[in-house]
């Protein structure tokens, strides 16, 4: 990777990128080759995770022992080399925190408390660090601090990102009480009760910006707002549920700790994937599957990272798929900043050396 890029914005005429690829990228600056990492790199398609997930045994259990987090954080750093490593956790840490009742049926996912009306909201607590929520996130600070200081020692040139998921997303698990197909509960209460929904969304704004400024605080160099049921809303209601919430957030986290990237990812956002990467204060946006490259490259304001978008069947396939569907996005997205990813989470199934080649995909244009 060349240490003195083109700048792809005038702005940085003279200067020199970031040392870490990832933070140069998102600074604006067109590496070539891309820096690249994976949602999900840190899962059951690798048999190191899956040793340790069996010593963890509850999946919660080893969200919040920063040894175990730590180390399934790290280990696909260490297998592949990434340009980032993502915070081993989950999104329901935060409505956890606040005090509802989570946990995970196995094979079927997360399960909560729903929460349906005034009387299930004002069960719930607010983002008090010093106070109860600050003693369930704070495994999940403690693996922050592991990690980075494991990145620093034997990976330097590697970034740690943290994460949260957005407050439209994490409400729905909230309100339906685990995933769904048609998100009845949790649509039908924004619509019948606004105003009970507005406060419900409102606490989600402070207990994420608390939990994502700890996150920083502990060691987190990049934040990432997932938004993964962003496609499932109408055009007022994505600019009030998802926009609106994403707005206030990054412009907290901005005035807190001004020199860190902010990636939002509106996954399903469709031709409202525009609005969001203008209006939110983002510096980069992750792209699902379906958005074209070209597109995107071409349409999306300029000096904002993108950051996507191979389609993860593809690189559970592998072979002349895996590069041809490569090919096409990196040709697409030369010459602007830029970071190579998935356009979901690695599937469980993909094969380890497929990772691998992609990769070297990547990295050999």
């Amino acid at each position: 990777m060349s240490k003195t890029p083109p700048p792809s914005d005038p702005r940085h005429a003279g200067a020199e990128p970031p040392a870490k690829p990832l933070l140069a990228a998102l600074a604006g600056w067109a590496l070539w080759p891309p820096p690249a990492w994976l949602m999900r790199q840190a899962g059951r398609y690798l048999p190191e995770y899956r040793a340790t997930r069996a010593k963890a045994g509850a999946f919660l259990s080893l969200c919040t022992a920063p040894e175990l987090a730590a180390e399934v954080t790290l280990q696909p750093i260490r297998r592949y080399g990434f340009d980032a490593a993502i915070l081993f956790s989950d999104i329901l840490i935060v409505p956890w925190a606040l005090g509802q009742k989570l946990w995970f049926a196995e094979g079927e996912g997360p399960r909560l408390d729903p929460i349906r009306d005034a009387a299930g909201f004002a069960a719930l607590g607010r983002a008090d660090m010093a106070g109860s929520f600050g003693g369930v996130v704070a495994p999940i600070l403690e693996t922050v601090r592991r990690v980075r200081a494991g990145l620093a020692e034997a990976h330097p040139a590697t970034t740690l990102i943290g994460f949260a998921g957005s407050p439209w997303t994490v409400a729905c698990y909230m309100v339906e009480g685990a995933g769904s197909r048609e998100f009845l509960a949790v649509k039908g209460l924004a619509y019948r009760d606004p105003a009970l929904f507005a406060a419900l969304t409102e606490r989600l704004v402070d207990a994420t910006i608390a939990y994502l400024s700890a996150q920083v605080d502990a060691g987190a160099e990049v934040l990432q707002l997932f938004e993964s049921w962003a496609g499932i809303l109408s055009e007022p209601q994505f600019r009030r549920w998802v926009i609106e919430p994403t707005r206030a957030i990054v412009a907290a986290l901005k005035a807190r700790h001004p020199g860190v990237p902010v990636i939002g990812f509106p996954r399903g956002a469709g031709w409202l994937i525009e609005a969001y990467a203008r209006e939110t204060g983002i510096d980069a946006i992750g792209l699902d599957t379906t958005v074209p490259p070209g597109w995107a490259a071409g349409r999306l304001p300029a000096h904002l990272a993108l950051q996507g978008n191979l389609d993860p069947v593809a690189l559970l396939t592998g072979g002349k798929a895996l590069t041809r569907e490569t090919q096409v996005i990196l040709g697409a997205m030369r010459g602007r900043p830029f970071i190579f990813n998935l356009g979901h989470g690695i599937h469980k199934d993909t094969p380890p050396e497929h990772v691998a080649a992609l990769l070297r995909l990547v990295r050999a244009t």
